[in-house]
């Protein structure tokens, strides 16, 4: 076919775009995750670990609270019985699952804290209590049974008895008459590690419960790397062309 010939085919496919149907399953461990593209586009999407299928997506401009219940609502209508979600710890999907799906497992992506730690760090931090902190952190992903975790958990309380006075240490502004946090990096990332622990570990009693969303991480960045290819379509063009990659992907054998 000439070059014309595929645009002119290329720009009928993308003036629409089909529906991606649901898979009804028992025991759904979902992973839900979010990525961003230009002009305000947010795909998120809402995928079958187990049979590597997107049940559910939507194109939004950002991670919502009100869209993302609404999916969760609409899965669970359509049949999808959903044992455990893993997501990246994005307080609106958090709040979403607690509020819609109380008895749903949530297992934080291990990768995910990882990842927001070092960046709260650094990946050389200054200080004794930021390296020993991230060397902490970085373990992780390692941990496979519950006496590691129990380890695990015993070391970071151990580098908080430690470093306690040093990480709660707070400055003082005499013109806003505002406190903040000396070392509010620091702080944050402990932090950070504080709150996803009730849900860092349920893998270890269910191995079948993913304990990242790299899966999805590879997704998007096969599609990322299709639509460079074409840059130059109209944000109409560039939605629909997501919904056929999406419609392939779920197809493929």
């Amino acid at each position: 076919m000439s070059q014309s010939s595929l645009q002119r085919l290329f720009a009928r496919y993308l003036q629409s775009a089909p529906t991606v149907p649901i898979r009804s399953k028992n025991r759904v461990h979902l992973l839900i995750d979010g990525t961003y593209f230009p002009n305000n586009l947010c795909l998120i999407l809402y995928y079958d670990h187990d049979i590597r299928y997107v049940q559910l997506y939507r194109e939004t401009d950002t991670e919502n609270y009100i869209e993302i219940s609404e999916d969760l609502k609409n899965l669970k209508a359509l049949g999808v019985d959903i044992y455990s979600i893993t997501c990246d710890g994005h307080r609106a999907i958090l709040k979403a699952i607690k509020k819609n799906l109380p008895q749903v497992i949530i297992q934080r992506c291990l990768v995910h804290i990882k990842r927001q730690v070092r960046i709260y760090l650094s990946s050389n931090p200054k200080t004794i209590q930021a390296r020993e902190l991230l060397r902490i952190s970085n373990k992780i992903t390692a941990i496979k049974t519950l006496e590691q975790s129990s380890l695990w958990l015993l070391e970071l309380y151990n580098w908080h008895k430690r470093h306690e006075n040093y990480l709660y240490e707070r400055s003082y502004n005499l013109d806003t008459k505002r406190y903040w946090y000396t070392h509010k990096n620091l702080h944050g990332a402990f932090i950070l590690l504080k709150k996803a622990i009730p849900n860092m570990f349920a893998y270890i009693d269910d191995p079948e419960i993913p304990y990242t969303t790299n899966r999805l991480e590879n997704y998007f960045g096969h599609l990322k790397e299709k639509l460079t290819l074409h840059r130059g379509l109209r944000l109409k063009a560039k939605r629909n062309f997501i919904k056929w990659y999406l419609h392939f992907k779920n197809n493929e054998k």
